[in-house]
Parts: C-alpha cells; structure tokens; sequence
C-alpha cells in the first residue's frame, strides 16, 4: 500500500471517528481530497484507494489534471473550492462538477450565463467568511438571506449549502465558533431561505480541523496536507502560466 492509499484510511478512520461521535455515520460526511501542488501520479494513487472527489483552488491546475487524469474509468469529480474570477468561468466549467465558492451576484451571473449556453446545471455553495477576517473572501452571515434571494434568478444554478474556512488558528474554541456559526446559518436557511432543505450541505473543516468541523456539523471536508503531506514551493513551469506559489 502506497503512503498516500496509507495516509487517505486514516483520514476516513478519523471522519469516520468524528462522524460518531456526532450521531452519524461515516456516509453522511464527504471528503473531498485537495490536490493543490500535487503531481497528478500521486493524486492517482488516491484515485486507485478509492477516492472520487478532489478538489482545486487554481482553474488552471484543475484544468491540468483534469486533463491528466481524464482517462480514468470512473473519472474523478472535481470541486473548484479557491477564490473564482469571472474571466476563468468558461475554463472552470470544463472540468468542475461542483463550484464552493459562489460569493457575489457577478460571479453566479457569469456562471449562469455560461451554463445557460452550455444546456446543463451546477451545484454551488455560498461561501460565507465565518471569520471575519478581511482577508477571506465570502459574505457575512448577515448578507445570505438576501443573496440567497437573489439566486432564485439563476435557473442553472443549483445552490446546495454553504463553505467557509474557519479562523486559521490553533485555539480550538475559535475554530469551533466559526463552525458553529455556519451551523447556524444553514439552519436558518433551511427554514427561511426560498431553496429551504435544498441547502443542507455545510463545506467546513481542513487538515488542522476537519474532525472538529464534522463535530459540529460539517457535511463536506476538505483535506490536502494530512493526506499528501506539507506542500511543496510549486515549479514555476510545472502549470504554464502559473508562477506564484500557492
């Protein structure tokens, strides 16, 4: 068994631990396995355990191994769960199944307009900054009754919940905070938003703190690092085009 086959079990032990102790089952909780900076040969092995859902911050490296892995029989779905500019939705819609991070009327314009054209529909989250730190991207809690509102105009769209990244630190009641507030707002959405049940899903939870996010209710986790290990600086030339790190 491969160290990455080795590390993805114990990530399913732990959801599945977590998922207990939360009075559900394992099945109720998805992990989507980010495979930002990772070569598409190791992102294979996670494929050969078993694991379906991946997920990219960047289009142009989504679309890369998507490319790179598209010969696979069933191939894998693909989540764009990173910051998503209007001008990248024609690329993204190549390969994504799954947009999380739907958070402004522009954006679900373009995709709207764009799935439109293409004859087929999109599972979105809105993404909500449970932070509020202003260096994340995301409406408040206070703005998604209105936002939601506004999406019943975009027929493609199909809002399914929400995703947030939680407050990056190691104090455990902050992070669960954060947590606790998308529970809240989920809640809330169901009940009084028009998609009402629809939005059950809840995207929350990373490496650091997927188990506490499953804890307080997290039906989506999004887990990299504890399965391919720290992330490398990226080679400038491994994605053309791409020359930041990420």
């Amino acid at each position: 068994m491969s160290d990455v086959a080795t590390a993805l079990n114990t990530v399913r032990g732990k959801v599945r631990d977590a998922a207990q102790r939360s009075g559900r089952s394992q099945d109720a909780v998805r992990l989507v396995l980010v495979t930002k900076t990772v070569a598409p040969e190791r992102v294979r092995e996670a494929i050969a355990a078993g694991q379906r859902d991946l997920g990219e911050n960047k289009v142009q490296e989504g679309q890369g191994k998507a490319q790179a892995l598209a010969n696979l029989d069933p191939p894998p779905r693909w989540s764009m769960i990173g910051h998503l500019q209007t001008n990248k939705v024609k690329d993204v819609l190549g390969f994504a199944d799954e947009v999380q991070s739907l958070d402004r009327l522009s954006l679900a314009t373009a995709l709207d307009r764009r799935l439109q054209q293409l004859g087929r529909s999109l599972d979105v989250l809105v993404q909500v900054n449970s932070s509020g730190e202003a260096s994340k991207y995301g409406l408040t809690a206070q703005e998604v009754p209105a936002f939601l509102k506004e999406l019943t105009a975009f027929s493609a769209l199909r809002p399914r919940g929400f995703m947030t990244l939680a407050t990056f630190t190691a104090d455990e009641a902050e992070v669960r905070r954060c947590f606790r507030l998308m529970r809240d707002v989920r809640e809330k959405a169901c009940q009084e938003a028009p998609q009402g049940e629809a939005l059950a899903d809840l995207s929350m939870g990373m490496s650091g703190d997927y188990e506490w996010a499953i804890e307080e209710g997290a039906t989506i986790v999004r887990v990299g690092q504890a399965v391919f290990g720290p992330r490398a600086v990226p080679d400038a030339h491994y994605w053309p085009g791409e020359t930041t790190s990420r």
